[in-house]
């Protein structure tokens, strides 16, 4: 492809991009291929000779099209979004035509200096304590690994690193029964193995129970354990829980423990200062991520981790062979340390596209949105005699169940539930996820893509009062 066939396919690209993000609602928002369907669509080899662009578009067109879940449809409301905006796609197309890889500083000054100003920025954006100091990464996943490995090597004076976990105690990790699977994945990956994480139960919220957690520390050290970790959760995936921070925090400080929170959905509300009062004891954290790409309107993938120490966090996993040296050293942020890989994408570019373009009050009136709606339809689903709320909704995430006034057993009610939504979601129409909450089938509805207005949402609703009240209940 030469630079004039490039300029003219990615015209028509680009508007096909605008009509697509213009018509997300219009195709099925769940996928309705089987098992197979693309794959047995596409040749067992590959062509031997260069095929034309049209041919290679029409393909995505009819093959692949068919088999995308529409992540961008105002009716998607399953698991948590992954949001993108027009500004963030722009940012991204830019971001795949320099091609840069942006493990150092002089790999791409540019993107090394415009990621330490875009988290300096948002460390004032989420009030977050200034002594902070921000990177980002791919997934909270991936960070909560690099907390958990700051904690190992903060507390063994970076001796792991050196000779293995041999001979430093039997580590414990702490979390909520409620927390995401990176936790254990974290630990498991680290090597502490997950029998060594300890989930603490919740309260009639599904919060972690402070004087639970702290019971835990304490028998744990009694019997020789080393309490390591605490992962708080700002927001835990099932329900949106919020864990006490400020009282978990003090547990950690007394007991000289590493404090990492979890707030992959829930930080980006941090942007509206009403409410911060849910993260007081934010100050005492360690380590603190959440996801730009899940609620504030950034392609994924773009991960914001925080810290409180930048020399524990490169001390703990930085590598410097002699064809990695750089004449700027130490005077420069070297990003490939703050983080797993070597290789690094120009993250913040379409970061930056995004608070530029919508400004900060500009993403506070649309995560007020969402958060009303949500708060709207509790209320419409609470006085639905037919329906019940499972769990409070502090943000934008409803969980609930439909439950007729005669049918009392549970059995019957999860298998009724779980029916109800994979008619839903084969509808075509909208998208919904499940968790369970005391053993209850539940209902996941979570108001936040960045198209969705208010009909959206009601549409929603009234597409799943109807449908359940057409399913049989035996």
């Amino acid at each position: 492809m030469d630079h004039q066939e490039f300029r003219l396919h990615a015209h028509r690209l680009v508007d096909w991009i605008a009509d697509y993000l213009e018509n997300a609602d219009q195709y099925p928002v769940k996928s309705p291929v089987a098992p197979g369907d693309i794959i047995n669509q596409l040749p067992a080899a590959a062509p031997q000779q260069g095929e034309a662009f049209e041919q290679i578009f029409a393909d995505f067109q009819h093959i692949i099209m068919p088999g995308i879940t529409h992540w961008q449809s105002p009716s998607f409301f399953a698991y948590f979004n992954a949001n993108n905006s027009m500004p963030s796609v722009l940012g991204e197309m830019l971001t795949a035509a320099l091609g840069a890889q942006c493990m150092s500083w002089q790999t791409s000054p540019a993107a090394a200096e415009l990621e330490e100003r875009v988290m300096q920025w948002l460390v004032d954006m989420l009030g977050l304590p200034p002594h902070f100091t921000g990177v980002i990464h791919d997934t909270a996943s991936t960070a909560t690994i690099c907390s958990l490995i700051s904690a190992r090597e903060c507390h063994t004076d970076y001796k792991v690193n050196e000779d293995g976990l041999y001979d430093h105690g039997k580590f414990r990790v702490y979390c909520s029964a409620e927390a995401h699977s990176s936790i254990e994945k974290a630990v498991k990956v680290i090597g502490l193995g997950k029998n060594n994480l300890v989930k603490i139960p919740g309260d009639e919220n599904f919060a972690m129970q402070a004087e639970k957690l702290e019971a835990a520390i304490l028998g744990d050290r009694a019997a020789g354990y080393v309490p390591l970790a605490v992962v708080a959760a700002f927001g835990t995936t099932g329900s949106t829980a919020i864990d006490p921070l400020q009282a978990v925090a003090e547990i950690c400080r007394e007991n000289h423990i590493w404090l990492h929170v979890d707030a992959a959905y829930a930080g980006t509300a941090l942007l509206l200062p009403e409410i911060r009062d849910l993260i007081k004891g934010i100050e005492h954290v360690d380590t603190f991520v959440f996801n730009p790409h899940k609620w504030m309107f950034t392609n994924f993938d773009c991960c914001a981790y925080f810290v409180r120490s930048t020399e524990a966090l490169v001390r703990s996993l930085e590598i410097l062979p002699e064809y990695l040296k750089t004449r700027e050293g130490a005077g420069v942020n070297n990003y490939r340390d703050w983080g797993l890989p070597l290789g690094r994408r120009f993250r913040a570019l379409k970061l930056w596209f995004v608070i530029r373009s919508f400004g900060v009050e500009g993403l506070r009136e649309k995560i007020r949105g969402h958060i009303q709606l949500a708060a709207q339809l509790a209320e419409e689903i609470k006085g639905c005699a037919d329906f019940e709320m499972l769990a409070p909704t502090p943000f934008a995430t409803l969980c609930f169940r439909y439950k007729p006034q005669n049918v009392t057993d549970q059995d019957q009610l999860n298998q009724l539930n779980s029916r109800l939504m994979e008619t839903l979601n084969d509808s075509g129409k909208l998208y919904l996820t499940h968790t369970k909450l005391n053993g209850k089938f539940t209902l996941r509805m979570v108001i936040g893509q960045t198209r969705q207005q208010e009909h959206h949402v009601r549409s929603a609703w009234e597409l799943i009062k109807t449908t359940a009240a057409q399913l049989p209940k035996s």
